[in-house]
């Protein structure tokens, strides 16, 4: 995988099309007197002004080179962000540019430049495979991926230390005996297992995949109820859950937050992570080891991806300056900055290579590593918003005593077929 990404990077470079572009300029005509209006999310974890700084700097590099077109940044919170965003377009004021968590409402709707209506071929190109498929509609890239992340399996090193294990698992079979060891030490969530409604799709699909399966076929219809998908969860509920492997919140009342808060103090033998868990826990003194999460067999189909993600709206004509703008916004510098900046992923071929190369990053190449084979949730398809929900509601109940996973997952799949037929 690493070889076609680099061969790809040469090609462009072969024909002249660095990746890394700086921005060509416009040309006066098509510049002339025009402000893009530019909506972003705040991913300043300690309410600074990290994001307002990157985004400053990166528009008054931009219209220095292009002294026609303004750029009006204005920064929101994760939390506020999509709403806001969806109350512009609803009362017809919509941004030329949202950086934000959803595309694919705006590009059903028609109200999105596709990717090929902006960026130059070279940029297009770029973007790594999982997420230029995870940012189609209707097999049209309308979603650009801005930023990136995948998920490890984390294990407090001093904790294994203490209950003799000697390396991390790589087999479920594994998983369950180093849980059944550190709940030996009295360790108070031996694997936390967050199925709590704050992020449960996201821990779900990362255990989907490790039992060889995910939300959706090979079309990209839901088989949330799958035989494999099943058994996943037969396997969760009775060697984790019931054997009281996953601590003393029920995995359904237990949210993500939570459990990353109480691995960062010490608490927690073992749980999914990404990289600003890592960041946070050793902050705190938590020795952190991680690997990829193990399969059932010892393999895992793929590792759960997620993006953020940038797009062009409609509205206002600038479909030039937009496209313009956002060429310079995917330059290897303005890519490498913002990721390594924010503990993230670069979304691009080449900033890839770039960040897997570089010792200044050594903290982010596990992750690096799994990007490539990554997974992402269906972010394209419209009802995902809702499918998303009725996981996020209804998954604990499948690892509760008396329930049986088969009928949670497939009261999940008869309504996500519903909302997928309703699209």
């Amino acid at each position: 995988m690493q070889r076609r990404f680099i061969g790809l990077t040469a090609t462009i470079a072969a024909l002249g099309l660095t990746a890394g572009l700086s921005g060509c300029g416009l040309t006066e005509s098509a510049a002339s007197d025009v402000t893009l209006k530019l909506v972003a999310a705040d991913y300043d974890l300690n309410g600074g002004d990290t994001t307002k700084k990157y985004w400053d700097e990166l528009t008054a590099a931009y219209e220095a080179e292009n002294p026609g077109v303004q750029v009006e940044v204005q920064i929101e919170s994760w939390n506020d962000v999509d709403r806001k965003v969806a109350e512009m377009v609803k009362a017809g004021q919509a941004p030329d540019i949202a950086q934000i968590g959803a595309y694919a409402d705006y590009a059903a709707a028609g109200e999105l430049y596709s990717a090929d209506e902006l960026l130059s071929v070279p940029v297009q190109a770029n973007f790594l495979a999982p997420l230029v498929a995870a940012g189609e509609h209707k097999r049209t890239q309308y979603g650009l991926p801005f930023a990136a992340s995948t998920r490890l399996l984390f294990f407090n090193q001093d904790l294994f230390d203490e209950a003799g294990i000697s390396k991390p698992p790589t087999s479920w079979d594994e998983l369950a005996a180093a849980a059944k060891k550190l709940k030996a030490k009295d360790v108070k969530y031996p694997f936390a297992l967050p199925l709590g409604p704050e992020e449960a799709q996201a821990e779900t699909l990362m255990w989907l995949l490790a039992g060889g399966d995910g939300y959706t076929d090979g079309s990209d219809r839901y088989r949330i109820d799958s035989e494999q998908n099943i058994k996943t969860f037969d396997w969760l509920k009775t060697e984790l859950v019931q054997k009281e492997l996953t601590g003393p919140v029920a995995p359904g009342k237990l949210n993500r937050k939570d459990a990353f808060a109480a691995f960062s103090r010490g608490e927690v033998g073992m749980l999914n992570g990404h990289p600003s868990l890592m960041q946070e826990a050793e902050k705190k003194g938590v020795k952190v080891g991680k690997v990829a999460l193990p399969g059932a067999d010892g393999t895992s189909k793929a590792s759960m991806g997620v993006a953020d993600w940038i797009m062009g709206f409609k509205q206002n004509g600038h479909r030039t300056q937009i496209g313009d703008f956002l060429d310079f916004v995917f330059s290897d510098e303005n890519v490498l900055k913002f990721a390594g900046g924010n503990d993230l992923l670069p979304p691009t071929v080449s900033a890839y290579s770039r960040m897997e190369n570089d010792p200044e990053h050594k903290d982010l190449h596990e992750f690096l590593s799994e990007l490539p084979n990554s997974q992402l949730p269906p972010v394209g398809k419209t009802s995902w918003a809702q499918v998303s929900d009725l996981i996020k509601q209804n998954i604990g109940k499948a690892v509760t005593p008396g329930a049986k996973p088969a009928d949670v997952l497939g009261g999940i799949a008869r309504k996500a077929t519903a909302a997928e037929s309703a699209e």
